[in-house]
């Protein structure tokens, strides 16, 4: 839909060139499709049968693209088929409706107005018929059915087909939902007047009538003796009607007892239909607690159908779709059913960006025995999001589980040697291939030299520089060993604090980490060492040499401490003067390289002392020690 006519007038072929490219630019918003879906509708003033072919065509193109987008909306695939039905007439407008259906299967409203345009185009009424029984399969479950329930009675009604009309009565009063009663009344009334056959099933029939004809033996005198006389047959059909109705009773009870039970859940559903706006948490809360109560009561079709309600209203929600592959998982023979559940997700609603349920997906297929479709998932995420930490290591483990080690060491080093994995990545896989030759080759030697090899390529990962410190702490020991393990240990402490590119806050968490083991595995002299790291570490700036260090131009303390006494004991921030001039604010740099986003305590310099800054001037009136640092106490 690039660079040609949309078949309008120039103004829609600009409009729509316009709102096309900004749909373009950004797919995922509803409002810009929203406006272009508006924008197709009404070319040439509304599309019909006579309209411009191109205007049909485009229009038909935006609509089909929107949806492919967006299936979950019923009340545009309405619109689309109102549109067919204008432009080429029942059965385009036929085929649109049946693509809507399978889209979003259990809505109300689509099946309704299906169901109600079938009867208004079609003279067939077993085929409408059969119609409405796909639509009660998929919808009848509904709490909010009635609509559809009411068309299915009112199209029996014009046919005068009695008999069908109390045979769906039959099945709706047995269903908890909102017009229950309605219903029963209903049926209650035309139970009165029907065969006693259509009532109850034969075999409960004949139960009553037995039960009846057992009670019902009225004993004469006659002289002598007593004669046993049966009831007519009269009465007896009359005792079967109000035992049927007693019966008919507790069915309404049972009904209205589950349906009062679900009213709790159901009057909390503030949004039943899909749409791209978050929910507040009250409405999640509500469908889990609401989801716990239906698998609680056991009824297979009945969770698996609040299941798709759900999804529909939290169809961009990783975790219900999760919940439900689970739990179908857990019912017999369901295979087909758990993987349709993580194809839809997979392919419809789940972002790239979120790839769990992708995972989860490769593993429910690697679980079944097709190892290859797995890896294709996880090779497929990795096209979209290369570089990801989560999805390489998950396939180097499932290429371990069904190839071995060499499979899965593979696996790290293209990604490694691959131009679209970022440094940041690599360091995390080069620490992930040495765990898998300590962890299942055991070969603590071989993990290390990788490590090693590789560290001067991430001296500013902190994934890299945490697991190296882990590693090493974690390697089992013995008293003969342990001193030979204290100096690596030491080593990379040490290569962190003088070598490594990390924030001092990162430094010091994973100094933290090395001074517990002195504490817990050191000598006699773990003391001395921890208490001057303790002074470097968590010291005032003023006696942490090594941060002194590293800050100086030459890599010496004492350049740092001759500038500490120029500058009123701080090194100071750098000031860009024309930065200051945009209202930048000066001490945001110096936080960041001290592995902080903003002040100390959330707070920003004011526009009025920056100003006064610019002009050499502080806040409370002293002039500023120098022309390009400015004195600040810093939070160490």
């Amino acid at each position: 839909m690039a660079d040609y006519s949309f078949g309008g007038s120039d103004e829609e072929n600009a409009e729509l060139k316009k709102l096309n490219n900004e749909v373009a630019e950004d797919p995922d918003s509803f409002e810009n499709w929203e406006k272009l879906v508006r924008a197709a509708e009404s070319l040439e003033g509304g599309l019909n049968r006579n309209s411009n072919p191109q205007s049909i065509a485009a229009t038909r193109d935006i609509y089909d693209r929107f949806l492919a987008k967006f299936p979950l909306l019923f009340g545009y695939w309405k619109k689309y088929a109102d549109l067919e039905f204008s432009i080429a007439g029942t059965e385009a407008a036929e085929l649109v409706y049946e693509r809507g259906v399978a889209s979003i299967t259990n809505s109300v409203d689509l099946w309704t107005n299906y169901c109600a345009f079938k009867v208004e185009t079609s003279h067939d009424s077993e085929v409408i018929r059969e119609l409405f029984e796909r639509g009660a399969t998929c919808v009848g479950l509904d709490f909010l059915a009635h609509p559809f329930w009411d068309k299915y009675l009112e199209f029996e009604e014009r046919l005068e087909a009695n008999d069908k009309i109390f045979a769906i009565l039959d099945r709706v009063v047995h269903i908890p939902m909102h017009q229950y009663a309605r219903y029963f009344e209903r049926y209650r009334q035309m139970a009165q007047s029907r065969p006693l056959q259509e009532l109850l099933p034969a075999d409960t029939l004949a139960q009553f009538r037995l039960e009846i004809e057992t009670e019902g033996l009225a004993t004469v005198q006659a002289g002598s003796q007593q004669i046993n006389v049966e009831k007519g047959e009269l009465e007896i059909e009359r005792e079967m009607r109000t035992r049927i109705d007693n019966f008919h009773l507790e069915i309404f009870a049972r009904t209205q007892t589950e349906t009062t039970k679900r009213w709790t859940y159901e009057s909390e559903v503030k949004r039943p239909y899909f749409h791209v706006t978050e929910l507040d948490e009250g409405q999640l809360v509500n469908w889990r607690k609401y989801l716990d109560f239906e698998e609680v009561e056991g009824d297979y079709m009945r969770t698996a159908f609040l299941y798709e309600r759900c999804l529909v209203t939290c169809a961009y929600y990783d975790e219900f779709w999760l919940r439900y592959a689970r739990w179908m998982l857990a019912q017999p023979m369901k295979e087909e059913e758990v993987r349709n559940i993580y194809q839809r997700a997979s392919m419809l609603y789940a972002p790239i960006s979120r790839p769990a349920v992708r995972l989860h997906y490769a593993y429910f297929e690697e679980m079944c025995g097709r190892v290859e479709l797995a890896k294709d998932i996880h090779q497929a995420i990795l096209i979209n999001l290369p570089g990801h930490i989560e999805t390489i290591v998950s396939l180097a483990n499932l290429s371990r589980r069904h190839g071995g080690l060499d499979a899965a060491i593979a696996v790290y080093k293209a990604q490694i040697d691959s131009t679209e994995c970022d440094i940041y990545a690599k360091a995390a896989l080069v620490t992930e291939w040495a765990r898998l030759l300590w962890k299942i080759k055991g070969s603590v030697d071989e993990a290390r030299q990788v490590i090693q090899k590789n560290q001067h390529w991430y001296l500013d990962s902190r994934p890299f520089w945490i697991n190296y410190l882990l590693f090493e702490l974690e390697q089992p020991t013995s008293a003969e060993s342990e001193a030979i393990q204290y100096q690596r240990i030491k080593q990379v402490h040490e290569d962190i604090r003088r070598k490594s590119h990390l924030p001092p806050l990162t430094m010091k968490d994973l100094s933290h980490y090395y001074m517990v083991y002195l504490l817990e595995r050191g000598t006699k002299a773990a003391a001395k060492e921890y208490m001057m790291l303790d002074r470097e570490v968590n010291g005032p700036f003023s006696v942490q040499q090594t941060m002194k260090a590293k800050v100086a131009e030459d890599g010496k303390a004492a350049s740092t401490d001759r500038r500490l006494l120029m500058e009123n004991g701080h090194p100071g921030v750098e000031v860009d003067e024309a930065a200051i001039r945009r209202g930048e604010n000066p001490y945001t740099k110096y936080y960041q390289q001290q592995g902080e986003h903003s002040l100390p305590g959330g707070t920003q310099a004011s526009q009025a002392p920056l100003s006064d800054m610019h002009h050499g001037i502080h806040a409370n009136g002293m002039r500023k020690p120098s022309a390009t640092a400015l004195p600040v106490r810093p939070e160490y």
